[in-house]
């Protein structure tokens, strides 16, 4: 028999390894300096320069942004999904679908969530992304994390439903 479960008790968690972490990132400082190379050694004309350093700065810029994000970790308790800085991704009574199919839009790794609340978009790159009342999981992230995580989401989101039944 299980014990209930308490509202601050992680059930699960999701973080990048320093493996993907350096990874990921080392791919994006590798993109960013490869073209900021290609942009200063002489592109053909003056946009396809401009276009090149933009293409580098966002990338660097990306990586540092990916660096930051997968510094955090995603903890699963029985009331929701949180940032290890505090932001709710989503809270189970909120919980309308998820994805987690081979077709489905989502991060490489991870699953996709449709909330019965819009939230402000945010976006931690390789970790985390919300759009209005999507939000996605994954990227960086060992897909094994993520699969313990949904089928925890999954029971969480059955005990829920059946405890609404049960009200009604």
């Amino acid at each position: 028999m299980s014990r209930p479960h308490h509202a601050d008790d992680i059930l699960a968690t999701v973080e990048a390894t320093p493996l993907r972490r350096v990874l990921g990132v080392g791919m994006l400082l590798g993109l960013g300096g490869l073209t900021l190379y290609v942009a200063m050694s002489g592109a053909p004309a003056l946009g396809w320069r401009l276009f090149l350093l933009a293409v580098a700065v966002g990338a660097l810029w990306m990586g540092y942004r990916m660096w930051q994000a997968t510094a955090h970790r995603l903890e699963l308790t029985a009331e929701g999904l949180r940032c290890s800085d505090g932001e709710v991704l989503i809270r189970i009574a909120d919980l309308e679908h998820m994805d987690r199919g081979f077709f489905a839009f989502k991060p490489s790794n991870g699953f996709l969530m449709r909330s019965r609340q819009a939230g402000a978009g945010r976006w931690y790159p390789g970790l985390w992304w919300r759009m209005g009342r999507r939000v996605g999981v994954g990227g960086v992230t060992p897909g094994s994390q993520t699969k313990t995580m949904t089928e925890i989401l999954a029971a969480l989101m059955a005990e829920r439903d059946m405890g609404e039944r049960n009200q009604h």
